[in-house]
């Protein structure tokens, strides 16, 4: 069998489990059963394929035939400008949180010299991506789970920042420390009867403790606006990624706070998803 063949053969596999995207991730898992690029793989498809590796991929197939997300079967997701480690004790990073990137770098300068808390860091994702963009910035992560901290550890380690964030395995509720220049997050926020309506991928694989919110869906969002009032310095930002049907409750509590609301920002479905604020007072 050739690289072509089992890719054929996982494609059919998938196209029959309705994964939508069945020839894409064929050949993602092939490459990475390979330790290849998936450019490499498609350029040498007539390559003999030999029956360990192919017996290796068939396993990692099955496991996408139930729905599991690719990035989970490949460890990694590229997120910003970087690949990071994931796996199921984090939520795999989304192309609408890399929006609160983009609003902390249109708020600050090259050379700015701020201190960031990111709650919920999860695979570290968001404060590693910005750190990478402000050398000269520092941060603080947060997060309730110790092996969403681990991860966000390793993942700053590969990318050299482990000096330059410092990880609390802590409940936002706790943590009393220092004040901020910025704090950023991305929070669950989906309601209790809403989770059961989740895609199989994110229902059965992701964890709960990063999406759940409560009956309402604001749960952690109403903890992380109180904080904030506390956590942060005055004219201190807020950027915050938001559910849907949660843009005007949201504000309101960010006004009720003492917060003027800078930005509201859409996302790819043009959905109001990233609010930035600033404490006034």
């Amino acid at each position: 069998m050739n690289n072509l063949q089992a890719i054929n053969f996982a494609n059919k596999i998938l196209k029959v489990n309705k994964i939508k995207s069945h020839s894409l991730d064929s050949e993602l898992i092939l490459a990475k059963t390979l330790n290849s690029t998936r450019e490499s793989l498609l350029i040498n498809l007539n390559k003999k394929l030999k029956k360990k590796k192919f017996n290796k991929f068939k396993k990692l197939i099955l496991r996408r035939k139930k729905n599991e997300p690719v990035a989970q079967i490949l460890k990694s997701k590229e997120f910003w400008k970087s690949s990071f480690f994931i796996d199921e004790n984090v939520l795999i990073p989304r192309p609408e949180t890399e929006i609160i990137i983009e609003q902390f770098l249109k708020f600050t300068s090259k050379n700015s010299t701020k201190h960031i808390l990111d709650v919920g860091t999860g695979s570290g994702c968001i404060i590693i991506s910005i750190l990478k963009e402000r050398i000269n910035c520092y941060g603080t992560a947060l997060d309730i789970s110790k092996k969403a901290i681990n991860i966000a550890k390793y993942n700053a380690k590969m990318h050299h920042l482990q000096n330059k964030i410092k990880f609390i395995n802590i409940d936002i509720d706790k943590f009393n420390h220092n004040k901020y220049d910025f704090i950023v997050s991305n929070p669950p926020y989906i309601k209790n009867i809403d989770m059961k309506r989740l895609e199989d991928g994110v229902r059965l694989f992701e964890p709960h403790l990063a999406l759940n919110a409560g009956l309402d869906g604001l749960t952690i969002i109403k903890k992380l606006i109180l904080k904030s009032k506390l956590l942060l310095k005055k004219n201190g930002k807020i950027i915050i990624e938001i559910g849907e049907n949660q843009k005007y409750t949201t504000m309101k509590l960010l006004q009720i706070n003492g917060f003027y609301i800078n930005n509201v920002c859409r996302d790819y479905q043009t959905k109001p998803r990233v609010l930035v604020a600033t404490k006034t007072f």
